[in-house]
């Protein structure tokens, strides 16, 4: 069950206090990092579900609360990102769990686009690999803080120093341990909590499906009982803080450090402090830039902008739920809002917290809170809402696909069907939908950032829409911005081809880069820029 956030009244409490005592963050990391699962233990250590998913790993273990779709069930990855949000101390948690493939790293540079702050999840072993660096530079462009857990410390793994070393080469980030590991990778003790100077003991419960017992140790007492591991703790972590010098939040908030945790998430080991820390330390919402770089103010009346659309999470209703990120004032269902990219109003008369995939009805929310609004369908992704003052927040690009497929439906009876599927998950930003009049409206064109995007969507196809469909593989590669005229430009020459994409932009089309390269050479005139941002590339954001 969804757990539901007591909201003392606006009457009771102002706005701005509402605002300080939320923490918005999203969970990242390159693929297998185990971001799921410190999501669950997150949702355990608060007491908010009586037992983890998690059990030995992937391979065993019982699916998530945050993974709903089947796919994910099946194959024990997040391939959507969900929304929870729960209490923790006297502060609200909005916990966005993000895709666990670089497939669909679009969607998680969408969550990034909600949140106030990062928890990048490091493998022990494996360190700082593609996707993580990746996400690291989108965090620093969109001037997010991030919090470092080095996560499996209980298997085999890198050394400690060497994993502060890395950090500090690859991502030019100060490493400010919080606490540090007991014992070495596979060995895991338990931690050295700097701030109260006291070893923190764990003892592993039900292979980890539950809260792992902490016992609290003086210094004396971990030497003693501990020996050697206690001292090459404390010697290496004194060793970082004194070439780093000491943890402050400044560093932290201002993108120069990152605060340094070490956990077994599936153990459910130091979990605990990554909670305290985000409540401790985390920045609180606060005013977000408009789409010409002006505050809006969390006291300013509601405003709030679509960074996610989702269809097929309740089956038995077959709705939709746009996520809305609450970025000033008071959301009240049923409250009329206007939507700042179309100039209409609507009425919010379905608004759900959510959980994963349970939702409840929700009355109120606060900045940085998220909501689901069901059946909005005139919503779309970045879109803006407001009431009283216009206002409207920087849109979210779309990234240049690099995999395209022709859809066709394997039943011509179901073709209705088809085609709504087909556009309801262009809607969702699962696939890029691309036309022409000479394919016709029976053979769209998918274009992916990943080739998993289209198991997604056969998938979805065939169990939400009931609509089977066939893809045929097209040999472009790039894909590029043009206009109408390139249209006849491109339309005898090999390896090109221009459509049209749902949003009415017209996309170039190559085989290859050397196919494109001919192209400007003999037309450079002609109008080929990058979409939104490339897959590998964060510039745009």
């Amino acid at each position: 069950m969804t757990q539901q956030v007591q909201h003392p009244t606006r009457h009771s409490n102002g706005i701005a206090q509402e605002a300080s005592r939320r923490r918005t963050f999203a969970v990242i990391s390159h693929p297998d990092a185990g971001k799921s699962t410190l999501t669950e233990a997150l949702a355990l250590h608060a007491r908010v579900i009586g037992t983890a998913g998690a059990t030995n790993g992937k391979e065993n273990r019982k699916e998530t609360v945050s993974d709903w779709m089947q796919m994910e069930k099946d194959r024990g990855i997040s391939i959507s990102s969900t929304a929870l949000q729960f209490s923790y101390r006297d502060t609200v948690i909005n916990l966005l769990d993000t895709p666990g493939h670089s497939d669909f790293s679009e969607d998680t540079y969408r969550v990034l686009a909600a949140v106030d702050c990062a928890v990048m999840l490091i493998d022990a072993a494996k360190g700082l690999e593609t996707q993580t660096m990746k996400l690291f530079e989108v965090c620093r462009q969109r001037k997010i803080p991030i919090i470092t857990v080095i996560n499996k410390w209980d298997r085999p793994g890198l050394d400690t120093l060497a994993l502060m070393d890395e950090i500090t080469e690859q991502t030019g980030l100060i490493p400010m341990p919080l606490t540090w590991a007991v014992g070495i990778a596979g060995d895991f003790r338990g931690v050295w909590d700097l701030k109260s100077d006291s070893f923190v003991r764990f003892t592993r419960n039900n292979s980890g499906a539950s809260l792992a017992t902490e016992e609290h140790l003086t210094p004396a007492e971990a030497l003693e009982q501990e020996g050697d591991n206690w001292t090459d703790a404390v010697d290496e972590a004194s060793l970082v803080v004194e070439s780093n010098q000491e943890f402050t939040k400044e560093r932290f908030h201002d993108g120069t450090g990152t605060p340094i945790l070490f956990s077994s998430a599936v153990l459910n080991f130091g979990v605990k402090h990554i909670l305290d820390a985000l409540v401790d330390l985390a920045p609180a919402a606060g005013a977000r830039k408009d789409i010409n770089g002006v505050d809006r103010n969390v006291e300013a009346p509601f405003s709030g902008f679509v960074f996610k659309v989702q269809a097929g999470m309740n089956r038995a209703h077959r709705d939709h739920v746009a996520f809305i990120r609450v970025c000033s004032g008071v959301f009240e269902r049923g409250m009329v809002v206007t939507h700042a990219n179309s100039g209409k109003t609507f009425a919010t008369k379905y608004a759900q917290q959510l959980f994963g995939r349970e939702r409840e009805v929700i009355d109120e929310a606060w900045p940085g809170d998220v909501v689901g609004l069901v059946n909005a369908s005139a919503l779309r992704m970045g879109d803006s809402l407001y009431v009283e003052q216009p206002v409207e927040f920087p849109p979210i690009p779309l990234f240049s696909p690099e995999h395209f497929r022709v859809a066709r439906s394997k039943d011509p009876s179901k073709f209705k069907q088809f085609r709504r599927g087909i556009e309801q998950l262009g809607h969702e930003g699962i696939i890029q939908i691309l036309r022409s009049d000479l394919r016709g409206d029976q053979a769209p064109v998918l274009a992916a950032v990943g080739p998993m995007q289209f198991e997604v969507v056969q998938d979805r196809m065939e169990q939400d829409f009931n609509a089977p469909m066939r893809m045929e593989p097209l040999g472009y590669s790039l894909a590029r911005l043009t206009n109408h005229d390139a249209q006849a430009t491109l339309s005898g020459i090999r390896g090109a081809e221009v459509l049209i994409r749902s949003d009415g932009e017209y996309l170039a089309l190559f085989n290859d880069v050397w196919a494109m390269r001919r192209v400007e050479k003999n037309h450079p005139d002609l109008r080929l820029d990058t979409i939104g941002t490339d897959a590998g590339d964060t510039r745009g954001y």
